[in-house]
């Protein structure tokens, strides 16, 4: 595995994925995912961080996914899985609301599907 392709295209995908976040969660739906006092916007940046890291490490180690759209297909299942895992665990222990659950999904898909993406471009770009 090349290390540097590994950690440059999962910084730029935390990046990606931060960013969109905040256009999502942050000006979207801020209705839907208010801002709490407690919030800790570096715990977010590292939770996004670890999603880049993630992504890359897949791509880069075992599936050597180099070009923007397998990058995005892969991106698109990796979201979808991950959305229903984090929705899963959220709705473990508070009342189900349906609607919430389904928006977050699709945000997790659209944002699993540009990290994809971009990390994808990005080790293909370094090769």
């Amino acid at each position: 595995m090349n290390v540097k392709n590994f950690l440059v295209a999962g910084i730029v995908g935390g990046i990606v994925d931060f960013l969109l976040g905040w256009v999502f969660y942050g000006m979207l739906f801020k209705d839907i995912y208010p801002e709490t006092p407690d919030m800790k916007l570096e715990f977010i940046f590292l939770g996004c961080l670890t999603f880049g890291l993630l992504m890359s490490y897949i791509f880069t180690k075992w599936a050597g996914i180099t070009n923007a759209m397998t990058g995005l297909t892969a991106g698109v299942v990796i979201g979808i899985l991950y959305g229903l895992s984090t929705n899963f665990f959220m709705y473990s222990n508070r009342p189900i609301n349906v609607q919430n659950f389904m928006i977050d999904l699709v945000i997790s898909i659209i944002i699993g599907g540009a990290v994809g993406a971009v990390v994808a471009l990005v080790n293909g770009k370094m090769k």
